[in-house]
């Protein structure tokens, strides 16, 4: 988790969860609405990567886990 988003979960960086997708394991997550908009959706400077893998080659927020995978989330910056 970016240093910029885990300061909303106090500090926490790392997180282990149980879930059988991309997405899911992403909702189950205590920063869910900082990661996905009001429709559900990803936000769009948000980059998702399955062991170094990015999330998008591997199907998406629908592609299944295995287990024992690590999820990383890296927040673009934007700007001018």
């Amino acid at each position: 988790m970016p240093s910029l988003l885990a300061e909303q979960a106090r500090g926490q960086k790392e997180f282990e969860v149980e879930a059988p997708t991309i997405g899911a394991a992403l909702r189950a997550l205590p920063l869910r609405d900082l990661l996905f908009d009001e429709r559900d959706e990803l936000r769009p400077l948000v980059n998702v990567y399955v062991d170094g893998e990015d999330a998008r080659e591997r199907g998406g927020l629908e592609a299944e886990l295995r287990g024992g995978e690590t999820v990383r989330v890296v927040a673009a910056i934007a700007g001018g």
